[in-house]
């Protein structure tokens, strides 16, 4: 039986998914247990930041995919492991391996990290680039109108596509050889916001346009939407330059034997939700 948090969120579902259709055993950790989900999916309730609220959940558990930054991620990781849980698959990001305890969002992946390398299960860690799924923060203005304004427009991301992270996040949980791992993966190219905007016009046949923002509309409208303190992260990352996400991995190709989806692919796969 395997476990997923964060089954409905954009890797989450595309896990959940990948296993159901692979004939694995799943279960889906929700919100509402009548949360619509693939035949034969168990959907199971607890809350992540109570741990020994998921023990009902974890009974019969072999592995689990894991999302960071909770409360007590030590002992999140010791419930798998007291529920005879062997493996845990864990979701972090590019900025962990700079070890800055600094950065408020740098910080949560490496204490999730260091929490699963000392809870004696068989751990993976994937630490993606930047989602492709992150665009859909922009459909509040495309259903207002044609321009796109966004934070960072010089920033060049490998994005990725979230069914790619699913993909080797199915692999480490089902298969041998993936203990101790850390997997950098990336999208097939680096992207600028007015790249995706470009891309995104072919695949609806609008006539979009971007608009960069400014350093202090940008943090003015980020304000609104997380705690100052990740808002400075964000700046760190991408303003002072703290974060070079544009490198294009093979990872994906080397573990799944294809290559990641490009952002066409993925605005192709997605293009319901604009319009």
């Amino acid at each position: 039986m395997y476990l997923v948090t964060g089954a409905t969120g954009n890797i989450g579902a595309e896990l959940v998914r990948a296993l159901a259709g692979a004939g694995e055993p799943v279960r889906a950790l929700v919100r509402d247990p009548a949360t619509p989900l693939p035949d034969g999916v168990e959907p199971v309730t607890g809350d992540l930041n109570r741990p020994e609220t998921l023990r009902p959940a974890l009974a019969g558990v072999r592995a689990a995919f894991v999302l960071p930054g909770y409360q007590d991620m030590p002992g999140l990781f010791g419930e798998l492991r007291a529920a005879g849980a062997e493996r845990a698959v864990l979701l972090s990001g590019g900025s962990a391996g700079s070890g800055d305890l600094t950065n408020a969002v740098s910080a949560y992946m490496i204490r999730s990290e260091e929490a699963l390398r000392g809870s004696g299960l068989r751990g993976t860690v994937i630490r993606p680039s930047g989602f492709m799924s992150n665009t859909l923060r922009w459909l509040p203005q495309l259903q207002k109108g044609d321009v796109v304004r966004d934070a960072f427009p010089d920033v060049e991301v490998a994005m990725i596509d979230p069914a790619d992270i699913a993909a080797v996040a199915a692999l480490a949980l089902t298969s041998d050889g993936h203990a101790g791992q850390v997997y950098r993966v990336s999208g097939p190219e680096p992207l600028r916001p007015a790249d995706r905007v470009r891309v995104l016009a072919e695949v609806l046949d609008r006539p979009l346009t971007f608009v960069g923002q400014s350093d202090d509309e940008a943090r003015a409208e980020m304000s609104q939407a997380m705690p100052a303190e990740y808002v400075e992260a964000f700046f760190r990352f991408y303003a002072d330059g703290e974060l070079d996400e544009s490198p294009v991995l093979p990872t994906v190709r080397d573990l799944t034997g294809r290559e990641p989806r490009t952002f066409g692919q993925w605005a192709n796969a997605h293009a319901d939700a604009f319009r």
